[in-house]
């Protein structure tokens, strides 16, 4: 049975972005965030596959007991039983039908912004980071654990973006946090969703979102998929998601 309907197949290629509400069961977020809190306070131990995303703000800012953006890269790696719980299986399933069946997990990781962090994730595209391939369909699924208001940190995009040439990225600090590209509010559409729902975002769409200035927390547990013949082909050339984050690919162009 297709969780995907056609018009929500459609409209993810008009737009670049999709949300579907109920991704997970209220038992579920309860499961996720409790991993979650285990790898934030390094029960579970995430060595150099954790970093500070919003890094790139610089020394001279008031020092803080935990990382702005924190990014825990490849949590599905540190702990395996991750892959086959819902949240890797129900994404997946919705991969292959957006983009084709031999859509696979290339990488997952974590993102959260502590209440009154209020570091911004610059505007952006995801392929901008990644090496060039012959196949280029990718999609990110972007799964909230809280609720995700413009003021704690929800996605904004820019609807129809992936279909133009992807927009010139630099570094948005000495820091190395994070890639960043001439944009604004007013190009895009701030997408709210409550705890349990999902965005889906083509690799080429532009995304940004507020820092959290709230009381409230903002986790979200990030999956990207792409054909596993081009998992395979980063893997050859060296390319798995945890390296120093760098402008890769200036050609990059996101498939329809």
């Amino acid at each position: 049975m297709a969780i995907i309907t056609a018009s929500q197949a459609a409209a993810f290629e008009r737009d670049g972005y999709l949300v579907v509400e109920d991704l997970l069961t209220q038992e579920e977020i309860g499961y996720y965030r409790d991993i979650y809190e285990q790898f934030l306070d390094n029960r579970i131990n995430t060595g150099k596959f954790r970093s500070d995303l919003g890094g790139f703000l610089g020394d001279d800012q008031p020092a803080a007991s935990r990382e702005r953006i924190t990014q825990i890269m490849l949590p599905g790696r540190l702990a395996p039983d991750l892959l086959q719980k819902p949240l890797h299986l129900k994404t997946l399933a919705m991969a292959k039908e957006l983009l084709g069946e031999d859509m696979d997990l290339d990488f997952d990781m974590l993102i959260d912004k502590a209440p009154f962090t209020n570091t911004p994730t610059p505007w952006h595209q995801d392929c901008a980071y990644w090496i060039s391939m012959p196949d280029t369909r990718a999609a990110s699924c972007w799964v909230a654990l809280d609720d995700a208001v413009k003021d704690n940190g929800c996605m904004w995009y820019v609807p129809g973006s992936h279909r133009q040439p992807v927009r010139t990225h630099r570094p948005a600090g000495a820091g190395g946090g994070a890639l960043m590209c001439d944009a604004d509010e007013q190009e895009g559409v701030a997408v709210e969703i409550k705890a349990g729902s999902c965005i889906w975002h083509h690799g080429g769409t532009l995304h940004y979102s507020r820092g959290n200035s709230t009381v409230m927390r903002r986790r979200a547990y990030i999956t990207n998929f792409r054909p596993a013949a081009m998992v395979q082909f980063e893997r050859e050339q060296g390319f798995d998601h945890t390296g120093e984050r760098e402008v890769r690919n200036t050609g990059a162009q996101s498939s329809k």
